[in-house]
């Protein structure tokens, strides 16, 4: 399984520890194409419908036609076994406000 940079997959996310983001729910790929095809691992930032935006935490997208938001605050490394089935993939605009909040929040401006 190799996973692309921009895809969006169904990732069970449980179990979880205290204010992590929990069930099995869409996310973004974020890791880069060479080394997704090499790790066991992939770098997420989770998708949900609920809350409003609020960059840099939360930030407006769109996945498979639905208005949701990246809870860029929660990235994280998943095993590939968590990845259950791909959705789709998001734009390249999108993409670019996630990296641009990551940046932001991670302070690599």
């Amino acid at each position: 399984m190799h996973p692309k940079r921009g895809e969006v997959w169904w990732v069970a996310l449980d179990p979880v520890v205290g204010s992590e983001i929990a069930k099995t729910r869409p996310c973004v790929v974020l890791t880069q194409d060479l080394v997704s095809q090499y790790r066991r691992t992939v770098v997420v930032v989770p998708l949900s419908s609920s809350p409003a935006a609020h960059p840099p935490i939360m930030v407006a997208v769109k996945c498979v036609g639905n208005a949701v938001v990246a809870v860029v605050d929660q990235v994280r490394a998943v095993s590939k076994e968590r990845l259950r089935n791909i959705m789709g993939s998001l734009g390249e605009r999108d993409m670019k406000a996630i990296e641009n909040a990551l940046k932001e929040i991670l302070d690599l401006v």
